[in-house]
């Protein structure tokens, strides 16, 4: 499996619209903000090693 070169942008971009909608419905469930946290570590380390 090729992995696309803009992977972090691409994460950066679904995590926006998860935390859109997170935000706009009010889901709320334990852990939620853990794994969001999480989510946005990674695409951050991904984005700098895309430089």
């Amino acid at each position: 499996m090729n992995l696309p070169k803009n992977l972090g942008m691409l994460l950066l971009g679904i995590w926006l619209i998860v935390y859109g909608l997170i935000q706009v419905l009010a889901l709320s469930f334990s852990g939620l903000g853990m794994i969001m946290a999480i989510f946005a570590i990674i695409i951050g380390v991904l984005l700098i090693m895309q430089r």
